[in-house]
C-alpha cells in the first residue's frame, strides 16, 4: 500500500525533481505513522507500571485495543482511567503464575475484542538482590522462575491456543541484558532471563509453522519502579544517574518508552519476517568489558 502511495505521489516527475506532497497525502502519511497497530488486539502482562505501562500507552496511540493484565489493581484501573477510552484499553487482574488466571486474561481479550494479535509477556520480578549463592534460597529461586519463566510460558501457551487457528500472531517476551552478560545480577534472575531467551527460540521454531512470530527484548537498566525499589533508591533520577555512569553509550538515558518502541516494532507488521531474535537494548553495554581499562588506569595513576 505504501509503495503504491509513493508511486502515485512521484508519477511523472523527473529524477531529482522535488515534489511537494499534497495536504491529503501528508495526512495519509501521518496517519500511517500514528496507526501502526490499527485493528490489532494486544494483551500485556505486567501492564500496569514500568515498561508494560509505557507499552500500553504507545500501543493505544497506534490504534491497538489493549488489555492490561497485572496484580496491581489500583494502578491498572488508574492507567485505564488516565488513557480514558474504554474501547481502547481495559484491565484484568492476573497472577501470571496461575494457569487459570492467564487463561482468563487471554479469554477476556478474545471475548471483548474478538481476537488476539499480540501477546506481550512482560511481567517479572527481581527476587532477592543479594548476588551470592549462599544467600540464595529455594523459595526465592522458585518464585523468580514461577513469575519470569513459568509466567512467560503460560502467556505463550494460551496466546498460541487462540493464534494457531488464525495462523498469525506475535508473541514478545521481556528478558534482560542479564541474558547476555554475567556476574552482575543474582543467580535466580540471571538463570530465569536466560531461560526466557531459550523459550523464545524454541517457540519460534514450533509456532513459525503456524505463522506466529516469537521474539524477546533484553533491556539494560531502565528506571522502572521495580528497578528503583530493587536498588534501594528513592527516586528515578538516582537510578538514571547510576546507570549512566556504568553505561557504554553516553549522552543518552534508557527510558521505558524506548523499550516500548522496540515492542511496537516486534509486535506489529513492520517486523513481519522477524522471529526468534533477542533484541538487546543496551547501548552496546554487553559488547565491552571495562575491567582491563580500569586496571590500566590504576597502573598509571
Amino acid at each position: 500500500m505504501l509503495w503504491t502511495f509513493w508511486c502515485k505521489l512521484f508519477k511523472g516527475k523527473k529524477h531529482g525533481e522535488r515534489v511537494a506532497p499534497s495536504e491529503k497525502n501528508q495526512r495519509t502519511w501521518k496517519l500511517h505513522l500514528n496507526s501502526r497497530l490499527e485493528g490489532k488486539v494486544a494483551l500485556i502482562t505486567g501492564g500496569a507500571s514500568g515498561i508494560g505501562e509505557s507499552t500500553a500507552r504507545l500501543f493505544v496511540q497506534h490504534g491497538a485495543q489493549v488489555v492490561i493484565a497485572d496484580i496491581q489493581d489500583d494502578l491498572g484501573h488508574s492507567l485505564c482511567k488516565d488513557i480514558g477510552c474504554e474501547d481502547a484499553i481495559s484491565y484484568v487482574h492476573c497472577d501470571v503464575t496461575s494457569d487459570s488466571h492467564v487463561q482468563n486474561a487471554v479469554d477476556t481479550a478474545v471475548t471483548k475484542h474478538g481476537k488476539l494479535d499480540i501477546m506481550f509477556s512482560n511481567a517479572g520480578i527481581t527476587g532477592n538482590t543479594d548476588p551470592r549463592i549462599q544467600a540464595t534460597n529455594y523459595e526465592d529461586f522458585k518464585r523468580v522462575f514461577d513469575v519470569n519463566v513459568f509466567g512467560a510460558f503460560l502467556g505463550a501457551k494460551h496466546a498460541a491456543r487462540v493464534m494457531i487457528p488464525e495462523k498469525k500472531g506475535s508473541i514478545v517476551f521481556t528478558s534482560s541484558v542479564a541474558s547476555v552478560t554475567y556476574g552482575d545480577v543474582p543467580h535466580a534472575y540471571s538463570a530465569a532471563k536466560h531461560a526466557v531467551v531459550g523459550l523464545t527460540k524454541n517457540l519460534c521454531v514450533e509456532l513459525g509453522k503456524c505463522g506466529i512470530r516469537v521474539n524477546c527484548i533484553s533491556p539494560f537498566g531502565v528506571a522502572t519502579p521495580m528497578l528503583v525499589n530493587a536498588m534501594g533508591f528513592t527516586d528515578k533520577q538516582r537510578v538514571d544517574e547510576f546507570v549512566s555512569q556504568i553505561a557504554n553509550l553516553k549522552e543518552a538515558v534508557s527510558e521505558a518508552s524506548d523499550v516500548a518502541e522496540a515492542v511496537l516494532y516486534l509486535g506489529g507488521d513492520d517486523s513481519k519476517y522477524v522471529s526468534g531474535i533477542n533484541l538487546v537494548l543496551d547501548g552496546g553495554y554487553s559488547t565491552t568489558n571495562i575491567a582491563l581499562g580500569e586496571a590500566l588506569k590504576k597502573m598509571v595513576s
